[in-house]
């Protein structure tokens, strides 16, 4: 841990240069499944966060994915043209549009995640659980700040 607190600026660099890395190889895993459906990054995110935040806001993606409303409505139009997604007026606040993704958008999803999971479980499964835990730590202050 000593090395760690004498970070250089090129090692801070040598950071950002790997998530950078693993970021693209994670996601460029799935991009043929995407292709099928003329889908991008986009859509795997909205996807994604529909999967893990069943009958997420739109406002609610708008606030995690940090994207403008007119990006994320593009995304929306697509998913629900391509019979993806299913959209309900909200039962208390009927301006709210509640989304889930339809038995179609749940297969995509799956198809997604278990393409990226190669990736993720290989590299979890070949780490020590301490390696593990204090990634996951990192990430999360990464994340937040």
């Amino acid at each position: 841990m000593k090395e760690l607190l004498y970070l250089k600026d090129e090692q801070i660099k040598d950071i950002i240069e790997q998530l950078y890395y693993a970021y693209r190889e994670t996601f460029a895993d799935s991009k043929k499944i995407l292709e099928n459906y003329s889908f991008g990054t986009a859509h795997q995110k909205v996807i994604h966060l529909i999967e893990r935040y069943e009958g997420i806001t739109v406002s609610g993606l708008l606030r995690k994915l940090k994207i403008t409303k007119q990006s994320l409505n593009r995304v929306l139009k697509d998913l629900n043209k391509n019979k993806k997604i299913i959209m309900k007026k909200g039962e208390i606040d009927s301006r709210h549009r509640h989304i889930s993704l339809n038995e179609s958008g749940k297969k995509l999803s799956n198809e997604i995640f278990f393409e990226q999971k190669k990736r993720i479980y290989h590299a979890l499964k070949n780490s020590n659980s301490d390696a593990v835990v204090k990634f996951k730590k990192v990430l999360e202050k990464i994340i937040n700040g």
